[in-house]
């Protein structure tokens, strides 16, 4: 069926929320919205036999998330090279509230990255869950000094052969990198990836306060889990996080797990940057979903106990949190519910040029989610598919 009408649900629009509403759905597109108490019954009763009514029953209907920066899910590790690790993740997000997302890679040899990359584009159109926006390459070009949980044998300076080799097999499915801007030819890789009209990301980077400042207007405009990973704030030396908060176009991503960042910092990142210029991630490795136990990720073994993911010397190894979880803490920690959305789909649908999601808008792809007021996810909409 092709049309679906939606009732009984608040709406979070753009810059409000409609307490009891009413959404027309036709051919995968919002058609209209209307507060339910404008509504005629007869109107209703009118088209109710050519369409699906789907009774929200007071829930919460916000527009599909989008996570920019995940690697894996339910076992599965995008980075194995099979299609079956796409689709694993494409299924986890769209139970978990996110309908699109960017396939992650970690640092690796060339000819894994590569087979990562042909996964991808193999799995690109049918879906069996959220969509693929893109592939965001989180190295290899990253300083061993932050590298975090990247495995150090497969960090490299910035080789624009090898990108070039990348986007030869790749193309424009590359819609984000994140870099160590400091190390040599990070410069020139900013030149050819804005060239590519690609979002630079930075991370896993030791870039002085200047050395970030040369590289935001050399065009690299998005920190990857800003303050993990990076030179941390000094007084004297205020680092790449303080030039990224100097910067009104450089947005950031949070991982809001209550392990990553204390909520402090999540009330100042808001404070600084606002809605519009704060993203929402899990950055999660094949354990969301799963929960605690032992796995390989990124050439490491990784401990994951009572949620939180380790390295054996206990440095923190991505995370097990899911988008519906970081939205629900990101409201626990102090922020709005309407911020707390704009964070989890409306500004990563601007950063990745996605014109027709990220808002329950008319016109606007019906990516959906129907959510309970403990965040749990009762149903996912793409494109006007359901997903339970």
């Amino acid at each position: 069926m092709n049309n679906q009408i939606i009732q009984h649900v608040k709406v979070h629009l753009p810059h409000q929320m409609l307490p009891s509403a009413t959404v027309w759905i036709s051919n995968g597109k919002l058609k209209r919205i209307e507060p339910t108490q404008e509504l005629e019954k007869i109107e209703l009763e009118k088209i109710e036999g050519d369409a699906e009514l789907i009774d929200g029953k007071g829930m919460w209907l916000i527009p599909g998330m989008i996570d920019v920066h995940i690697h894996g899910a339910n076992g599965y590790d995008m980075m194995d090279g099979t299609e079956d690790s796409i689709q694993e993740v494409s299924r986890a997000c769209a139970a978990t509230g996110c309908t699109s997302f960017l396939a992650t890679s970690v640092s690796s040899t060339i000819e894994d990255l590569l087979n990562m990359i042909r996964s991808v584009k193999s799995v690109i159109g049918r879906e069996q869950g959220a969509k693929i926006a893109g592939i965001h390459l989180e190295g290899p070009y990253l300083n061993p000094k932050r590298k975090g949980m990247q495995n150090e044998k497969y960090l490299r300076h910035p080789n624009l052969e090898e990108i070039k080799l990348i986007f030869q097999e790749a193309g424009s499915l590359i819609k984000m990198v994140t870099i160590a801007p400091e190390l040599p030819g990070g410069l020139e890789l900013i030149s050819f990836l804005k060239e590519q009209d690609v979002v630079v990301a930075v991370a896993h980077s030791d870039a002085t306060y200047e050395e970030a400042k040369l590289a935001f207007t050399a065009g690299a405009s998005h920190v990857t889990h800003c303050f993990n990973g990076m030179r941390p704030i000094h007084h004297r030396d205020p680092g790449l996080i303080v030039a990224a908060f100097e910067e009104p176009h450089v947005s950031l991503q949070a991982i809001v797990d209550q392990v990553h960042l204390h909520p402090a910092i999540v009330r100042l990142m808001h404070r600084l940057k606002g809605p519009e210029g704060m993203v929402l991630i899990t950055d999660a490795l094949q354990a969301m979903g799963l929960g605690d136990g032992n796995y390989m990720f990124g050439g490491h073994h990784v401990t994951v106990s009572e949620g939180i993911a380790r390295l054996a010397d206990g440095t923190l190894a991505s995370s097990t949190v899911t988008m519906n979880e970081a939205l629900r803490l990101t409201v626990a920690n102090g922020i709005s519910m309407e911020d707390a959305v704009h964070m989890a789909s409306t500004t990563p649908a601007r950063i990745l040029g996605l014109s027709h999601k990220g808002k329950i808008e008319v016109g606007y792809d019906a990516d959906l989610v129907l959510m309970d007021e403990r965040y749990q996810v009762h149903w996912t909409m793409i494109e006007g598919k359901l997903y339970c």
